[in-house]
C-alpha cells in the first residue's frame, strides 16, 4: 500500500524537534480527520504511543506515522509540510481530497464526506 500521508523532510525535522522538546522520543505521529470546523472535518495531529488495531503505520524521514483506516479514506495523497517565515513557522497539509475549505484554513469537506460544520 502506498503512504497515505506523505510527510516532507521539513515536516519530519520539525516533529523530531518537537518530540524531543515534549519528551516523546520513540512515540508516534498520529495523524487524523474529525468532525467540526466551519467546513465539517478538520485535522488532528498528536503523539501517541500505542498501535491501535485498525491503524495503518508508514515510516518517513525517521518519523513513525499512524493513521487510523477511516481516516485513512479521507487522508489518502495528502502531503504535510512545515514552511518557516518572517512571522513563525507552521505546518500546512495538502489534501487532494478537500473540495472545499474554510476561510481559516483549519477545516475541509471531501465529495463524499462533509463532515459536521461547526461555527469558526
Amino acid at each position: 500500500m502506498s503512504q497515505v500521508v506523505i510527510l516532507t523532510e521539513a515536516a519530519a525535522s520539525q516533529v523530531k524537534e518537537m518530540m524531543k522538546h515534549n519528551e516523546e522520543e520513540g512515540a508516534f505521529l498520529r495523524v487524523a480527520v474529525k468532525g467540526g470546523g466551519c467546513s465539517g472535518l478538520s485535522y488532528g495531529m498528536g503523539f501517541e504511543h500505542e498501535v491501535g488495531e485498525d491503524d495503518l503505520q508508514t515510516e518517513q524521514f525517521g518519523v513513525r506515522v499512524l493513521v487510523d483506516k477511516e481516516s485513512s479514506l479521507i487522508l489518502n495523497g495528502t502531503t504535510i509540510d512545515y514552511k518557516q517565515s518572517m512571522m513563525g513557522g507552521g505546518f500546512t497539509i495538502e489534501n487532494p481530497n478537500a473540495i472545499a475549505n474554510c476561510g481559516c484554513g483549519s477545516s475541509f469537506k471531501t465529495a463524499t464526506n462533509a463532515g459536521k460544520p461547526e461555527d469558526c
